[in-house]
Parts: C-alpha cells; structure tokens; sequence
C-alpha cells in the first residue's frame, strides 16, 4: 500500500481530522475501567486479573510502537492506520468472542496483545505526517491528534456504561459490547484512513505556495536516523524526561477517585463516590486540554521551557498536595488538574522535541522507540502509589498519610526529570544523515569536519 499522495490545493487542515479519527478510536483504552466491574462479576475474577487486558494492552503499545517505527516510516500513514484499525477491531471481536465463551485467556489476548498492537501502531501512525505538514507549528499539530487519545475516554466512558446497562451486564451483555465497539471503532478508524494524505515530494514550495496549496515548508535542520538517535545522549534523556514526567501524572490518574476519597476522610466534608467519580472527570479533561494547550503553547517558547514548566511547576504541585492538600478540596483538585494537564502535555509535546532535535527524517520510529518510556511509567506510576498505600496501611496508618511518601517520591522523580531536560543539547553534526555512511551507519569523518566549526 503506497502512502497517498496530496494533489494540488489539498488543504493540509484535512490531515488532524483524519489523524483525531484513530486517536479517539484508540483512547478507548482509558475508559477499561467501565468493564472491569461487570467482568469480576461475570466470570468471577479479582481486580489484579480484570485488570490484565488493559496493563498487556499498554505494554503492547510502547513495544509495537518502538519495533513498528520504522516500518511504519518506510510504509506510510495510511498503511499504519490500516493495520491499527485491523487490530484495534479484531481486539473487540476476539475478546467479544471470550465473553460469549466465558474464557477470559481470549479477552487478554484480544484487547490485550491484539488490540494493543493496534495502540502502538496507531499512536504513532499520524505523527511524522501531521510534522512534516505543519513544520511551522509541530506542537499544535501533534497535539490536536494526540489529544484525541487523551479524548476517547470522554466518549467511550458513558458509551460503554450505556450499552452495559442497555445489553445487561452478565457475560452475554459484555461479549455484545465488545462486539459493537469493534465494528463501530473499524467505521471511524477507516474515516481516517481514506482521509489520510502525504506531502508532495516534489520541489520545495515557498511560503506563497503553502499559503496557496496547503503545503509544508521544505524541512529545516538536523536530520538524524531512527537507529543512530538510539546512539546520541539527547535520546536518552529526552526518554528520562518523559518517563519521569507520565510517571508522576500516571500514578494520580490510575488512583484518583481512592485518592481524593482518602484526603478527606477524616474532614467534616467527606468526598463521596459520585464526587470522585467527577473528579476523575475533570482529571481526563484537563489530560485533554493539556495535550493541545501546553503542546501549542510549546511552539511560542520552545520545546525546552515547556518541559521546565511541566516538570518544575510539577514539583510544586506535588509539594502543595503534600503539605497543605487535605486541608483544602479546591487546592487539592486545582493542582491534580495541573499535573493531569502537564502529563498530557507532555505526550503531545514530545514529538515536537525530536523533531527539533533529530529532525523529519524518521521522526516517526524515534518517537516509536521512545514510547517504551510509557510502557516504563505505566508499570512504574501505579506500583508506586499503590505499593506504598498498602503499606502505610498495613502500619495503621490511613486517609493524607497513605501518600504522603509516594508523593515526595513523585517530586524526586520530577526533579530528575528536569535535571534530564536541562542536559539536552542539539544533536552533534557526527549523527547527522549527510555524516553517516549509509554502508556502515558509522560517521563520514571529512563531512563531520565540513560541518563542524573551525
């Protein structure tokens, strides 16, 4: 399948809407949490276990993500999109089909393994398009797809409950769930596909012709390869970055609505389990708004000074919970919105800051093999969290004194983080494509002192 070509006067607007179409189909992932009730109940299993589904399906994303990079580099969008799509759907149809059985093996490796494939690939499927046609504004662009992901809870939360409650909730009631959700999400997702256009390789337009035609600048900077980032210090700490930062914001979400019921136990207004579950609400609106508000915003200040602001201002927001959180609910809930909005901020940021750094090139695969920083934090976050609570708890401790450790553990994490971005300097020229000899992958001495100054 060969990437589809923009004719003449496409507008390149069209792509976000296309790139929004497999990313609210995707997000799905984050509303999980609405079946793992009726499956307990259903096929008789514990937290840990319904859980199993989500946590394979997100490890899935960050490995498909970083060994499918490059492939879907060298194939293009529309085929990325297309393979998410058979994916993600065949997921739902698999796991409909554990449900009508009662074998829960199949959900996990339906929605888990299948369906997570369909995450890593179509998480990154649209993000070296959407750069290459908006090179003027990277983070906007990037963030208004991948806001989507951050989005898809919104709409398949209450969609989910609703067919729960329509269908019943016993196995059969799930199994039909499942099965509308794969082939309703396989009609959106092939929007998205048919949608979906590349940039014209021929000559390079001017400013007029883009305003024109809709077509990207010619690309500027370093040009970097997907494996000799691998081989540069910026990878690596832009890997610590992210790690740090989804960590922090990850373990607030998977814990928020225990977390806030706990703060304020013990006061004379308790947080009752429909105000937790709108907190948990807000917590996925302000990870959406930070997804297109911090990302956009990035391309004004720069890619380096957005990452200070969501990991320093981070660390504040952390304290300010800490210390003085259970004794107010507004500064409680205000700063988990501020950490939830810098968690997806930084998701939609990313892609921006290799593209600084590394280039267009193959920006794509590198942003692939960085993601395994998410499968990292989404092990790591919760563990934290919970591990520690269970712990306080079994010492007799109870209500603010479950987090106050994990807490201060989180600002330690986001305090390394920082140092991390602090660190990061431009890609020396030895990495750059027109240096490397693309025999051996290894660096062109006499280019590498053409480039470098005297």
């Amino acid at each position: 399948m060969s990437p589809p070509i923009a004719p003449v006067g496409w507008s390149r607007w069209l792509v976000p809407p296309a790139a929004l179409a497999i990313h609210l189909s995707i997000g799905q992932a984050y509303a999980w949490s609405v079946f793992k009730p009726p499956l307990e109940d259903a096929l008789g299993l514990s937290g840990t276990q319904s859980a199993l589904p989500f946590q394979l399906g997100i490890v899935m994303l960050g490995l498909s993500a970083a060994f499918g990079g490059t492939l879907v580099e060298r194939r293009g969008p529309r085929w990325a999109m297309t393979v998410a799509l058979v994916c993600f759907s065949s997921g739902f149809l698999l796991s409909a089909l554990g449900a009508a059985t009662e074998q829960f093996w199949l959900i996990v490796l339906g929605y888990g393994f299948v369906g997570g494939i369909g995450l890593g690939i179509g998480y990154i499927s649209p993000v070296s398009t959407l750069i290459k046609w908006f090179p003027d504004r990277p983070g906007m662009a990037t963030g208004i797809a991948i806001m989507g992901f951050g989005g898809g809870a919104l709409i398949a939360s209450p969609w989910s409950a609703q067919m729960l409650e329509s269908f019943g909730s016993d196995s059969s009631g799930i199994a039909l769930a499942f099965l509308v959700h794969g082939l309703s999400y396989a009609v959106f997702m092939l929007l998205g596909v048919l949608l979906v256009r590349v940039p014209r390789p021929a000559g390079a337009p001017t400013a007029v012709e883009q305003a024109a035609d809709g077509r990207p600048a010619t690309p500027a900077g370093p040009q970097v390869s997907a494996r000799q980032a691998l081989r540069t210090p910026q990878f690596w700490l832009l890997w610590v970055v992210l790690c740090m930062n989804v960590t922090a914001g990850i373990g607030i979400l998977e814990k928020a609505a225990p977390m806030i019921t706990d703060f304020f136990a013990d006061t004379p207004t308790p947080v009752s389990a429909t105000a937790a579950a709108g907190f948990v609400a807000l917590l996925s609106a302000a990870n959406m708004a930070g997804r297109i508000g911090w990302s956009s915003t990035s391309d004004l200040i720069g890619r380096k000074n957005i990452y200070r602001v969501y990991l320093g201002a981070g660390v504040l927001m952390y304290a300010l919970i800490a210390l003085v959180g259970s004794s107010s609910k507004p500064l409680f809930v205000l700063c988990a919105l501020v950490i939830l909005s810098f968690y997806g901020g930084g998701f939609a940021t990313i892609p921006a800051y290799l593209k600084d750094l590394f280039g267009t090139c193959q920006v794509g695969a590198i942003h692939g093999r960085l993601l395994t920083a998410w499968s990292t934090a989404g092990v790591l976050g919760p563990l934290i969290v919970n591990w520690i609570a269970d712990r306080q708890e079994e010492a007799g401790k109870h209500g603010a004194e479950l987090y106050g450790t994990s807490l201060f553990i989180m600002m330690g994490l986001l305090v390394v983080g920082f140092a991390a971005n602090e660190l990061v300097r431009p890609v020396h020229p030895s990495h750059h494509l027109d240096a490397v000899t693309p025999e051996k992958g290894t660096p062109d001495v006499g280019r590498r002192q053409q480039s470098e100054p005297a």
